[in-house]
């Protein structure tokens, strides 16, 4: 099991020593996840936090009208979950879908509680992920409600360069809150201007 890239995470934020390396490759197990094969449905509980070893993974929810809306995407050294969900241990209501062949390593919320008691450094971790995590969804969310679909377009352009081999034109579309016809018309006068 390649554990060495979450180590290295970790170590970004606060260096562990072996002991705490060591612990991280007991507790993490890697799963492979084929192209289109879920790690949460909705009315799941979500009991795993997921971080990406290789891979693409997309987080979404589907409307009463059927409707998709990408509300996340991850890839190599990113985090993914549905938090509401994996803390309340409720069902929860989204999707995450591998859009690649993908690899993982998951911790159970039992072995992550532990963690957090047992070596504390990782509870500071984690509160800077998850408090990473809500400045992130809260500049979305003013995003959304300040501007244009054509300022988000370019936003997510810039932010996520490494995205636009990865992911079609139908799901960033999807995430932008527009029609894939409506992004082809913004995609179209940019090029133009």
């Amino acid at each position: 099991m390649n554990t060495k890239p979450l180590i290295e995470y970790f170590n970004r934020h606060l260096p562990l020593d072996e002991e705490e390396q060591s612990v991280v490759k007991n507790v993490f197990k890697e799963r492979k996840i084929k192209k289109r094969q879920f790690i949460l449905q909705e009315g799941d509980v979500s009991k795993f936090n997921t971080f990406i070893l290789e891979g693409c993974f997309k987080m979404y929810m589907i409307d009463n009208n059927g409707k998709a809306h990408n509300l996340q995407f991850a890839i190599e050294n990113w985090w993914i979950g549905d938090i509401g969900s994996f803390q309340s241990e409720k069902p929860s209501k989204l999707y995450i879908e591998a859009l690649e062949n993908s690899i993982i390593l998951q911790i159970k919320k039992e072995d992550q509680l532990k963690l957090f008691v047992d070596y504390p450094k990782f509870n500071r971790i984690f509160r800077v992920f998850t408090e990473n995590a809500l400045v992130s969804t809260q500049q979305r969310v003013l995003q959304n409600i300040s501007s244009t679909a054509e300022e988000r377009y370019l936003d997510f352009l810039e932010r996520y360069p490494y995205f636009f081999n990865r992911i079609s034109n139908v799901q960033i579309a999807s995430y932008l809150g527009v029609t894939p016809e409506f992004l082809s018309t913004i995609r179209k006068k940019l090029v133009k201007s």
